[in-house]
């Protein structure tokens, strides 16, 4: 009997204050100041350079950079936010919150848009061009300086016979 009012000022204390408890699914959670959360990416605004992967302490991340892809393995990844500074393109960011989880362990593989794709390939085809234009350009150049070079020897070799 004595146990009973041993709880008695905890009973009192809980009929009279607003629960402790959260609202949770009704009510959104509410996050502290700093979380980390998880990592997020804009692909269609990545350029798959690759430093995010090269600075993942934990190997979590992937780049392909033909295929267009960027993967992230969430059960490796520790939400540092290594990645989402050495991006220079600051398509990576920190979300507060977490993940909804899935019914089975895998890693989140997001593609560019088919667009984005092609808009890719057209400017490095582009750039390509630019570049063999430009080294066929040197090439030319070298050519001419060295036919010049050869011209003015031909053209100092008879000036040094007459001298003798």
């Amino acid at each position: 009997m004595s146990n009973i009012f041993n709880f008695t000022p905890t009973v009192l204390k809980n009929l009279f204050h607003k629960p402790v408890t959260k609202n949770y699914p009704a009510e959104p959670a509410q996050y502290p100041e700093r979380s980390r959360g998880h990592i997020e990416i804009d692909i269609d605004e990545c350029i798959s350079c690759g430093m995010c992967v090269r600075s993942c302490p934990t190997g979590c991340l992937a780049v392909d950079r033909n295929e267009g892809t960027w993967t992230i393995n969430r059960f490796d990844c520790i939400a540092c936010g290594y990645c989402t500074l050495k991006c220079p393109k600051k398509c990576l960011h920190l979300t507060p919150g977490y993940q909804t989880p899935g019914p089975q362990k895998k890693e989140a593989v997001y593609q560019k848009s088919p667009e984005v794709l092609e808009a890719e390939r057209q400017k490095a085809a582009e750039a390509a061009a630019k570049a063999a234009a430009a080294k066929a350009a040197a090439a030319a150049k070298a050519a001419a300086a060295k036919a010049a070079a050869e011209q003015a020897q031909t053209a100092a070799e008879p000036a040094a016979a007459v001298k003798e």
